[in-house]
């Protein structure tokens, strides 16, 4: 009922979960994963357990071939789960049980696998992995684009409606939560894959103060913020002063503008909020 996969950058070290599904908000439940100790996608009546346990065993040392064998002998419903982990080491561990509908498989190598069940026809599967190893490009833009390989080649048999992208850092971290790079979700859509690229894009437009991404993907409002603090940065402080008002069309992001200003956060449109 879902095709996924999961992938290391050989460079960074980055580990992440794409995964694809004509279930209600399939990100809730298949992709988990924690930074610098592995990534898991449980699928085909996922049971959200295998996430934690398997990041806690992989995390204690105990190796991927150990990890997952491990949780399916204590699951009596096994046979119909589909399960992948990855470590931080780059090996990999799969289960498709034997149970998981027609058609169901997975494909694996160092770093990265791909499975679905439910599936148009094994051609998915194999679309995936000529993706995934014919594109080396940053992490969530490789998963993205094997998903849409994925779908290309027949996807989900239902269809579609819901996508997730999940990316933590190569490294331990005390704090493992502040090693999560992406983390985006699109729980119902008729184009669950076109708004994850959509909101990917709109991520890295934040990320790189991309104006031209922000201007062509982010709301009205948003959008006018970044061109009125991105203007008063360019010391266009005509340029500002269009976008502030712009913004004080709507009070409350002029409330938010002078509150970030006497925080000292945008010192320089203090004398346009005036």
């Amino acid at each position: 009922m879902t095709f996924s996969v999961v992938g290391r950058d050989p460079v960074t070290g980055e580990l992440g979960v794409g995964v694809a599904s004509c279930v209600l908000a399939v990100g809730r439940a298949v992709p988990w994963g924690k930074a610098g100790v592995g990534v898991v996608v449980t699928q085909s009546q996922p049971r959200r357990g295998y996430g934690p346990h398997a990041l806690a065993g992989l995390e204690a040392g105990v190796p991927v071939g150990r990890v997952l064998p491990t949780l399916l002998s204590r699951d009596a419903g096994a046979a119909g789960r589909q399960v992948a982990v990855l470590a931080a080491d780059g090996s990999v561990a799969v289960h498709t049980g034997e149970e998981c509908l027609a058609a169901a498989g997975d494909r694996y190598g160092d770093g990265w696998s791909v499975q679905g069940n439910l599936l148009r026809s094994p051609d998915v599967l194999d679309a995936m992995v000529d993706a995934y190893l014919r594109n080396p490009l940053p992490l969530a833009e490789r998963l993205l684009v094997t998903l849409e390989a994925g779908e290309a080649a027949g996807g989900d048999l239902r269809g579609r409606q819901s996508a997730a992208l999940l990316v933590v850092g190569g490294k331990r971290l005390a704090e493992p939560w502040d090693g999560v790079a992406v983390d985006l979700r699109v729980d119902h859509a008729r184009d669950p894959l076109g708004q994850l690229r959509q909101l990917l894009s709109l991520q890295r437009g934040y990320e790189g103060g991309d104006s031209a991404a922000l201007a062509d993907l982010a709301p009205d409002s948003t959008k006018a913020m970044h061109a009125a603090l991105e203007a008063a940065r360019r010391g266009d402080l005509e340029g500002a002063r269009a976008a502030v008002a712009e913004l004080r069309r709507n009070p409350q992001w002029e409330e938010w503008l002078r509150s970030g200003a006497v925080a000292g956060r945008f010192p320089h449109l203090t004398q346009l909020l005036d």
